[in-house]
């Protein structure tokens, strides 16, 4: 998913996302992806012309999106002559987004950030879109597509750090099982990928990955099922947000509450819980709060002639890190900071 973003101490997630520096194109393969530039003030987006309509879809309603929708929501703040649709597809269907971006269409916008449910078979639909508004993606890409620029993870570099926390978390190696939502989604395979990468020549052994297309009652059952199945069930990595909290329920309620380990990915709240209380060995956090904030702010200034903030790759990493017990209180005071509570 997921499905993360925001300020972090002593770590380059603490740096905002800079516009696509042409410059210095992010490699998309980058192990350790660079950091960003802090963001600046915004420009005066439409000063000169029109009111611009923009609008933000997301791939499902996790709360990992209402970060997201912080950023968006300062940047159109800062924006005078920016309005911006915010949308979710409820149920997190291919189907559904494409409702939302065609009734976006009808509207009129003049500038799209999406994060595709299932690239593969939405490129038609990225197409389309993009012969009539302006497309950018964000926390997943559809790199094959016509989207004019991708600001999100690196999500294989993502993934590797996922695979770090669980050799550490498993020295001695064991099986372990992946969920997610859609495994065809860009991010959920880019991580998978990277997972992979990282595990290759370790003790630990991916035995499976479980998909639950985001409905999270089949996300907890899944894990249910695969602890009654496996009893030698080392490891759990959940791929998106709500994975986190669904793995943890299920071995909470199998009573393997630190004999099976748990690495998740992004900050809901009983992941971060979970993580401080030592029954997640660790969770990959992204920047969802960047994702909105400079998907707008770099959408305004492209539609307003600065052509630059579109890298020649097409590509605007946002760094990641991993979140342990070590660090999950200051981490966690910070995200609060950040959505205002």
């Amino acid at each position: 998913m997921n499905k993360a973003l925001m300020s972090l101490p002593g770590a380059c997630v603490l740096l905002a996302v800079a516009g696509c520096n042409s410059s210095q194109p992010p490699a998309p393969d980058a192990g350790n992806p660079a950091p960003v530039a802090a963001s600046g003030t915004a420009p005066a987006a439409g000063a000169a012309g029109k009111k611009l309509h923009l609008a933000f879809v997301t791939n499902n309603a996790s709360d990992y999106w209402t970060i997201a929708r912080k950023g968006v929501e300062k940047a159109e703040a800062e924006l005078p002559n920016v309005q911006v649709d915010f949308k979710m597809p409820g149920q997190g269907t291919a189907a559904e987004q494409t409702q939302l971006v065609n009734d976006l269409l009808a509207k009129g916008v003049d500038g799209l950030a999406m994060s595709p449910v299932d690239p593969k078979n939405e490129i038609d639909l990225i197409n389309a879109t993009a012969a009539k508004t302006l497309v950018f993606t964000q926390d997943s890409d559809a790199a094959t597509s016509k989207r004019v620029c991708y600001i999100g993870t690196d999500n294989v570099a993502a993934g590797k750090q996922a695979g770090e926390l669980m050799k550490k978390a498993l020295p001695n190696g064991g099986k372990i099982m992946v969920f997610v939502g859609n495994k065809d989604a860009q991010n959920a395979a880019d991580r998978f990928k990277g997972l992979q990468d990282d595990l290759k020549g370790s003790k630990v052994q991916i035995i499976d990955v479980r998909t639950d297309d985001t409905d999270h009652a089949k996300a907890k059952a899944n894990v249910s099922d695969a602890i009654v199945k496996n009893t030698d069930l080392a490891g759990c990595v959940g791929l998106w947000s709500y994975n986190g909290p669904a793995i943890l329920s299920a071995v909470q309620d199998a009573g393997k509450t630190g004999a099976i380990k748990i690495v998740a990915f992004d900050e809901e709240d009983d992941t971060l819980a979970g993580v401080k209380s030592g029954a997640i060995q660790g969770t990959v956090v992204q920047q969802p709060y960047e994702f909105g904030y400079r998907s707008i702010i770099n959408m305004s200034k492209y539609l307003n002639g600065d052509k630059s903030v579109v890298p020649a790759g097409g590509q605007l990493f946002v760094p990641t890190k991993a979140i342990t017990q070590a660090d999950v209180a200051a981490f966690k005071a910070n995200l609060d900071k950040q959505r205002g509570k």
